[in-house]
């Protein structure tokens, strides 16, 4: 006869496990379905061109943040990471809808403005959003070291 102790099983799920994996898919879908409205909802209140170079630039700065800020605090989880970038910010970006922008734009001038808006806008917020991380990391809202020379 087994005692009581025996007969309880203790399931340890880790990462590997399919229902861990499950689960961050299933997150990872809502973030995109999130994301996807969001941009949806900023291309309905602005014009089309406005307002995709409005959510790649604010996804570009969030990416950066999430990205430096794995390097250098570790505060977001490696699953929440994962639903912010893979579901939320990738549904919210898009670089296919600017690269149609570009090639369907008839003026020249347009297409100038409209990639080096996207461009220019993308890298600035990646920029903000690696000083966001660092400032964050350190708690006292000055730049941090990564062991980047940039």
């Amino acid at each position: 006869m087994r005692a009581a102790d025996d007969s309880v099983r203790t399931v340890t799920m880790t990462a590997d496990h399919s229902l861990v994996r499950l689960e961050t898919l299933a997150l990872v879908a809502i973030g995109g379905f999130a994301g996807s409205n969001l941009r949806f909802l900023a291309t309905d209140l602005l014009a089309d061109v406005p307002g995709i170079l409005l959510v790649n630039a604010v996804g570009s700065a969030a990416l950066a943040f999430l990205v430096y800020e794995a390097e250098y605090a570790g505060l977001v989880g490696r699953r929440s990471r994962v639903v912010f970038t893979t579901g939320f910010l990738s549904s919210l970006t898009t670089y296919s809808t600017f690269a149609v922008q570009t090639a369907l734009a008839g003026d020249p001038l347009l297409v100038v403005g409209i990639v080096a808006g996207n461009y220019g806008l993308g890298f600035a917020g990646v920029v903000a959003g690696r000083s966001l991380a660092r400032r964050v990391a350190n708690g006292t809202g000055s730049a941090v070291g990564g062991g980047e020379t940039a």
